[in-house]
């Protein structure tokens, strides 16, 4: 399917109603593997630079939206799927465009030519689920490694011969590997040690006879560094082929993401990346010297997960934040490095767990039950006078007084007051984001704080001094308590407000579960109450609870109602996939597998009419209904054109 099949702007309408329900952005939230291929390139697995993305792109530009917020983009491992332990700097070679570079050599230099087409036949051919409903990792994984192969050996060919058609991807290389040095060196070195030790984890790989072990050639003793600088270049020698089809890889990747946000430009289409909170094997490697020693950062028990999440993600070493002069130590030159880098590539970011930047929940990485571990941490700077962490106390910046000895340690008010301060040392990482952010040409509104279900009161105080909002994510509503977080009327203008995402389970299943348990009627009268507070409420909220497609709609609709100006919408939630993309601390099989199917296109017309997939002129209609007779009355043109648009059960407001 080409670009062009969509009309790439969306109807008047759509635009006109997000204007007058104040809403400032509306995103489509999808990552990297969920994409659809081209039939002819797909080998399992999906990738925003491919053919098949960009008219997905168009796609949903044409139903309105104005930006797309991916995942995380970095190397994956061949066992683990999730993009969320990923590389920090490293981009995944598995969303390289293999079809682009499989074509003929173009008078632009665009780099194709490089794959043979005929192996790339055989790969997209060998994919063991040719429906693509699901990502098979594993065999893209592969897949994409032999492709990779066969690329750096059409590159190193060409470029012995002298042939002037890769002279300036050459060149583009050199200069690349120049400039990206500081991450691109040990990322390569990592995945050909890892590629010599069969795959192992780092802290697998074994002994060697000269002492230093290679696992730790960036965590050593001071006595040790003659050593390891000079087994380091030992093995950049030794491994010199891997390390430049790895950097190969990496500029190849570079060129086609900036190649996509032109292509999104000239759509009126914003990206946003993703500041993961994680970090992966290769970063632990190379990059361990910066993170706090004995300990991990996980999620606490919450409403949401009550055994807690035991992450076992590394914590930025506060005692490395600033150095003795106030200027930016390792472990903040380091965040500040991956902050410059994704403003430069992408129009703004989500801030994944911004409780880890300010006051990250801590546990011992020495327990050998890690849930009994997560669940008996604590907050690592609110921790003063811990009998069971008295580690902590160093590290501490609330007082004993201030904190509420009443509640549990994760609870939002463990800490119920803070000075100024003391504000300034919880905020110094939230602060230096921003100011990344501002100092690149960025703006406040740029920058997304997934904060969901807690708010502790030092991480409220942080994001309230830069004037950002939260996540609020409605199908998580309690709908027995008016203060409740994730109802939609407690949302702020600047929060971003959601039905769902990447981590909930699809609002189309939750909908059918709500209508077969018998809470539709409870979701009903709450969303009538919102929708149609007037005489026809109670028709309304019966209307929709016992019809599961505008039981949705309706849910949906709440949200543009609300006072949050700017919406997401995850892509399955879109679409009308009731399967589930993650499930939260559950490992298995279909984890981080869930793709948008290659016949979508066709899906979403067929249904649309029908309320199986997210009709957005109705959902439209809907909340601009919510605004009362005299609003309808004197926007009446606009109702009906989005009808007309809608096509399916939006009825007049009674005027």
């Amino acid at each position: 399917m080409n670009s062009d099949t969509f009309q790439a702007q969306p109807d008047q309408a759509i635009t006109e109603a997000l204007r007058l329900l104040g809403k400032r952005r509306l995103s489509l939230a999808i990552h990297d593997s969920c994409f659809p291929r081209d039939s002819a390139e797909d080998i399992g697995r999906g990738s925003p630079y491919s053919n098949g993305a960009r008219a997905f792109f168009a796609f949903a530009r044409s139903l309105g939206f104005d930006g797309i917020q991916l995942g995380p983009q970095g190397q994956t491992g061949r066992e683990n799927p999730s993009p969320y332990d990923a590389t920090l700097f490293s981009r995944n070679s598995l969303n390289l465009d293999l079809g682009a570079l499989a074509d003929t050599v173009s008078s632009d230099d665009d780099s194709p030519g490089l794959l043979d087409r005929s192996l790339l036949d055989q790969l997209v051919a060998g994919c063991p689920d040719q429906s693509h409903f699901r990502t098979q990792h594993t065999y893209a994984y592969d897949a994409c490694s032999i492709a990779l192969d066969d690329i750096y050996r059409h590159f190193c060919n060409a470029r012995e011969l002298g042939d002037p058609a890769v002279a300036g991807l050459a060149a583009g290389l050199v200069a690349f590997s120049a400039r990206e040095q500081d991450w691109l060196e040990a990322d390569a070195l990592y995945h050909a040690l890892a590629t010599e030790y069969n795959g192992l984890h780092h802290r697998d790989w074994p002994e060697t006879d000269e002492g230093c072990p290679d696992r730790e050639l960036y965590q050593h003793a001071p006595e040790r560094d003659a050593y390891c600088a000079s087994r380091r270049a030992r093995l950049q020698e030794h491994f010199t082929q891997a390390t430049e089809r790895y950097r190969l890889g990496q500029f190849l990747l570079q060129r086609q993401h900036m190649a996509l946000r032109g292509y999104l430009q000239q759509l009126g289409l914003l990206v946003y990346g993703d500041l993961q909170v994680g970090i992966s094997s290769c970063d632990d490697w190379s990059r361990s010297s910066c993170y706090l020693q004995g300990y991990y950062m996980g999620a606490p028990p919450s409403r949401t997960n009550p055994a807690g999440q035991p992450w076992g993600y590394g914590v930025l070493d506060p005692e490395q934040y600033l150095d003795a002069s106030g200027r930016p130590g390792p472990a903040m030159r380091l965040l500040l490095t991956r902050v410059g880098r994704l403003v430069q590539e992408f129009d703004g970011l989500r801030i994944d767990h911004p409780h880890g930047l300010v006051c990250p929940w801590v546990y011992a990485s020495d327990d050998p039950d890690p849930y009994h571990a997560v669940q008996n941490g604590a907050r690592l700077f609110s921790s003063p006078n811990l009998a069971d962490k008295p580690g902590l106390a160093r590290y501490a910046i609330a007082r004993p007084d201030q904190l509420n000895t009443e509640v549990p340690r994760h609870a939002d008010n463990w800490v119920r007051s803070l000075d100024d301060a003391q504000l300034d040392r919880y905020a110094v990482l939230m602060d230096a984001i921003v100011n990344g952010v501002l100092s690149h040409g960025g703006a406040h509104e740029d920058i997304l704080c997934e904060v969901l279900s807690t708010l502790p009161y030092p991480l409220a105080r942080a994001i309230a001094r830069h004037g950002l909002g939260r996540f609020r994510v409605t199908q998580k509503a309690d709908l027995d308590n008016p203060a409740d977080v994730y109802r939609s009327e407690n949302a702020a203008p600047a929060d971003w407000i959601m039905v769902g995402n990447h981590d909930t389970p699809s609002i189309w299943r939750l909908a059918r579960r709500w209508v077969n348990e018998g809470n539709a009627p409870q979701q009903a009268a709450y969303l009538a109450g919102k929708l149609r507070p007037g005489t026809d409420r109670d028709d309304f909220a019966q209307e929709i609870a016992g019809n599961r497609c505008k039981l949705v709609h309706a849910k949906v609709a709440d949200i543009f109602a609300s006072p949050a100006e700017q919406v997401m919408v995850f892509f399955s939630d879109l679409l009308g996939i009731e399967d589930d993309y993650n499930q939260p601390g559950v490992p298995g099989p279909d984890n981080w597998t869930l793709r948008v199917p290659p016949d979508y296109a066709a899906r979403y017309t067929q249904s649309l009419q029908q309320g199986q997939v997210l009709n957005l002129p109705c959902v439209l209609v809907l909340a601009l209904q919510a605004r009362g007779a005299a609003f309808c009355q004197a926007h009446q043109a606009l109702l009906q054109r989005l009808r007309e648009l809608a096509g399916w059960w939006v009825v007049d407001r009674p005027l």
